[in-house]
């Protein structure tokens, strides 16, 4: 199953979210086939640059009698790595031009992880559900501050967490 970090654009929702970005986190195809054009289209400069120089030395060390082996290892190491990391560096560009982490949704398809987070998304804004205990008081001897509820993530009282 895949994981999307749904991102919005600066200034808030659109009315109809078409704007709104699913980037999935995996292995890219495209990414590992043509790296430097890949990075391009996303608009990542400076990775599609030092990719390009990579693939360039992987080139120039291939055409060396003895350095076959180097050359290929250059070449198949920056195509990995652009299809592995090129998508989170993608995500990382669009949250610096002023995008907003929204959440991330585990799903087997982009159509269902849309699905899920706009459901989601109008569950909330249309849903007030009251807690079930709303105040429990702090145990007795516990220490000022501390309501003695769950502690690192444990699920609380009134099943959050």
């Amino acid at each position: 199953m895949a994981s999307y970090l749904i991102l919005t654009p600066p200034g808030g929702f659109d009315r109809d979210h078409a704007r709104t970005r699913f980037v999935r986190d995996g292995f890219s195809f495209l990414a590992f086939l043509l790296p430097v054009l890949w990075l391009l289209w996303h608009r990542q400069w400076l990775a599609a640059v030092a990719a390009l120089l990579l693939q360039g030395i992987g080139g120039a060390l291939m055409s060396r009698d003895g350095f076959g082996p180097a050359g290929f290892t250059v070449l198949f190491g920056t195509s990995l790595l652009a299809a592995l990391e090129g998508k989170r560096l993608y995500a990382d560009g669009l949250i610096e031009r002023g995008w907003t982490p929204e959440a991330l949704v585990s799903a087997p398809r982009l159509a269902n992880a849309e699905d899920m987070y706009f459901a989601e998304a109008d569950d909330a804004s249309t849903t007030d559900i009251p807690t079930r205990f709303p105040d429990i008081p702090a145990r007795p001897g516990s220490p000022a501050g501390r309501s003695g509820g769950p502690a690192i993530g444990l699920i609380g009282y009134d099943g959050g967490r």
